[in-house]
């Protein structure tokens, strides 16, 4: 089996290894991972870790006075990573050294971003999405913010709302049509929470790269929805985890009532991957990634601290449990 590195709220842990999950890096929160040219990333709470063997070593790799929420390549070889407080780096150098992209930051209004909690939080920036047939092209989303766009590296940038939605959580392109994106988005506005109702939150698609915007998600509930994958192999399936509301977790009275979907035609329909024990979920979905073992298929971590092997079919297989809340997946 696969080994897969599982992100969580105590650090990296390798799973399918000999022995059961183990832990590789110790730190907080690990909010992504990704593989970048020859190396593992990890985006923490307490900045970026590199490794350069598959997840055993790790070394720092800066922004320790950052929490990184996710990392992206480009085709020209910089890095990017987006942080909380809401800011973008970039590298050059392959991690070695970052500078902070100022215009994003300085946007005009980006001082009004909050997370509408009491009292309010800055900003996250926790979406990114390098075009990958012009590096110029950035996207980013801001939680509670929007959609902030550059189509010159970074040295200006503008502001949509999909559907007048300003809580961004994931994004991601098509593997072969980079103008096509997808966003999952939540109730969180600046003044405080948006009505449950549809439209509000869900998944939207853009078919020319963030410029506009359309509605996917109508008809399908829970509609607070945030990790989102897509399969690089044919048909592309795009998978999404949902819950009623931000908070929804395994320690509510009835769990977290959550859902796992997929669609196989960029949007137009969806079908439950859940199966009988997880229609719906007690416990919420934080971290996913697809299954490079299993076309359509999807890896998922919850925040009971579980990672599952979800089947295309919907076949559900567990690989490891007993982990703090799992953020983050990356399959080697």
């Amino acid at each position: 089996m696969t080994t897969v590195l599982a992100g969580t709220g105590g650090g990296v842990f390798a799973v399918g290894a000999a022995g059961g999950p183990r832990r590789v890096l110790e730190s907080r929160c690990v909010r992504d991972l990704v593989r970048i040219g020859g190396g593992v990333f990890a985006g923490t709470d307490a900045g970026l870790f590199r490794s350069a063997d598959g997840g055993a070593s790790w070394t720092p790799a800066g922004l320790a006075d950052r929490e990184v929420w996710q990392l992206r390549g480009a085709a020209d070889g910089a890095i990017y990573a987006a942080t909380w407080p809401a800011a973008l780096f970039r590298s050059a150098d392959g991690g070695g050294a970052w500078e902070e992209l100022p215009a994003f930051s300085g946007f005009p209004g980006a001082a009004e971003w909050c997370l509408p909690l009491t009292p309010p939080l800055p900003a996250r920036a926790r979406a990114l999405v390098i075009d990958r047939e012009d590096p110029r092209r950035i996207r980013l989303g801001v939680e509670v913010g929007g959609v902030m766009a550059s189509d010159d590296g970074g040295a200006s940038w503008t502001l949509v709302l999909p559907g007048g939605n300003p809580d961004l959580h994931m994004m991601c392109a098509h593997p072969e049509r980079p103008e096509v994106l997808w966003a999952s988005t939540g109730y969180g506005r600046a003044g405080g929470e948006a009505a449950r109702t549809e439209g509000n939150a869900g998944v939207f698609r853009s078919d020319d790269r963030g410029a506009t915007w359309r509605y996917v998600w109508a008809g399908v509930e829970p509609r607070y929805s945030r990790p989102m994958c897509i399969d690089p192999r044919p048909p592309w399936p795009l998978t999404v985890g949902a819950a009623p509301s931000a908070f929804s977790s395994v320690r509510d009275a009835g769990g977290a009532q959550a859902m796992l979907f997929r669609s196989d035609d960029g949007g137009a329909s969806w079908r439950s991957l859940c199966d009988a024990a997880h229609t719906p979920s007690r416990a919420n979905f934080h971290g996913l990634a697809p299954d490079p073992e299993a076309p359509g298929g999807v890896l998922a971590g919850t925040d009971a601290g579980e990672v599952w092997r979800v089947g295309a079919g919907g076949e559900w297989t567990l690989l490891a449990s007993g982990l703090s809340l799992v953020a983050s997946l990356l399959p080697l």
